[in-house]
């Protein structure tokens, strides 16, 4: 898997969704409304909108790639613990234990 992933195989952003449609009637609802208020707000305001908008899809987006390293980080200190308790297990000791009392 992680040669898979060195060499673009695996691409994080493209993982499956499960509720994509479910996702994309949403979409669907919020563009419908979205035009139906930029309908009736003068040309000013339909661009402010359209702002705050972006502003909104910025935020999501950061809070995504924010919520991916916290995630890809965890993952990668939990296999950390886990090599580290495979080589106690591997060994039969503990880390606690003395040298001395370690059966080979």
């Amino acid at each position: 898997m992680l040669r898979e992933f060195y060499f673009g195989k695996i691409n994080p952003f493209e993982r499956g969704n499960r509720k994509a449609a479910e996702q994309l009637e949403i979409v669907h609802k919020i563009d419908a409304e979205e035009r139906y208020f930029a309908s009736k707000m003068s040309a000013e305001d339909c661009q402010r909108f359209k702002e705050l908008s972006n502003l909104y899809s910025e935020l999501a987006e950061s809070g995504e790639s924010e919520l991916f390293a916290y995630g890809y980080s965890l993952g990668a200190l939990t296999m950390i613990d886990v090599m580290n308790e495979a080589k106690f297990i591997i060994h039969r000791r503990r880390p606690f234990d003395r040298p001395e009392d370690t059966v080979e």
